[in-house]
């Protein structure tokens, strides 16, 4: 009895000795994972403060492109020179759709960019593909034979996205095909050349698209934005390359 009794104290001090000895593992595994948690919050805090940063820089650009188009429409008029009707409209929409292309990037998540990304950019090949129609007065253009997954399909994120490209890809390359068979001059011209750099463009993000990763969410859409107004922007710039007869050189 007395022999039992000692073995009992001997285990529960064992115990005892053990759960001291666990006591500190515990506490310095618990602070590891507290400070790792905080880490990883101050980063994410960090990333979306540059996000809103730059989202910001980009609201004030899409602002000013509407006093460029104002000072530019002033300028064709005092200078005598002329653009293309659908030059000048395609530019004033231009115009407006930036800032609504900003507003739309300030919601713009991990979870929503590939499909809002998908439709930015079949929005602006259809509007170029318009512009081509009109150019070179085809009633229709080439169907491509490759077609991209439609939204929400089951398909990993990279067979979507390069079918989405090649889709895409086939549509661009039979515009420029029939944009080069084109003549024009003047004003037309003028508009034929920036028809042409925006296929261009377009060509050069699918290349780059083709190798876009999830994670590169943010840098894609803030680039196709920040992209857009530049765009928008040498195409004001463009308005009165078209000069009159009477548009002499000024001394």
């Amino acid at each position: 009895m007395h022999r039992t009794f000692l073995v009992s104290v001997a285990v529960v001090a064992g115990l005892t000795v053990m759960g001291c000895d666990t006591g500190p593992a515990v506490e310095s595994n618990r602070a590891d994972v507290e400070s790792a948690e905080k880490k990883a919050a101050e980063k994410q805090a960090a990333e979306q403060r540059e996000r809103s940063e730059e989202a910001a820089e980009l609201d004030r650009r899409a602002a000013n492109l509407e006093s460029q188009w104002t000072e530019m429409q002033t300028k064709v008029k005092t200078r005598e020179r002329t653009a293309t009707a659908g030059l000048r409209e395609e530019v004033e929409e231009d115009v407006k759709n930036a800032r609504a292309a900003v507003a739309d990037l300030k919601t713009t998540t991990q979870e929503n960019w590939w499909e809002r990304h998908e439709r930015a950019l079949e929005r602006s090949v259809s509007d170029v593909q318009a512009d081509v129609q009109r150019l070179t007065k085809q009633k229709t253009m080439p169907e491509p034979t490759e077609k991209a997954e439609p939204v929400g399909t089951a398909a990993g994120f990279a067979e979507r996205r390069d079918a989405f490209v090649s889709r895409l890809r086939a549509r661009l390359d039979a515009m420029e095909e029939q944009l080069d068979k084109t003549k024009a001059k003047g004003a037309l011209e003028t508009e034929r050349q920036d028809t042409k750099a925006r296929i261009d463009k377009l060509q050069e993000d699918l290349d780059e698209l083709r190798s876009a990763s999830p994670d590169a969410w943010w840098d894609v859409s803030s680039e196709r934005v920040g992209e857009y107004i530049e765009r928008v922007e040498a195409s004001i710039k463009r308005l009165d390359d078209n000069k009159t007869q009477t548009d002499k050189p000024r001394s």
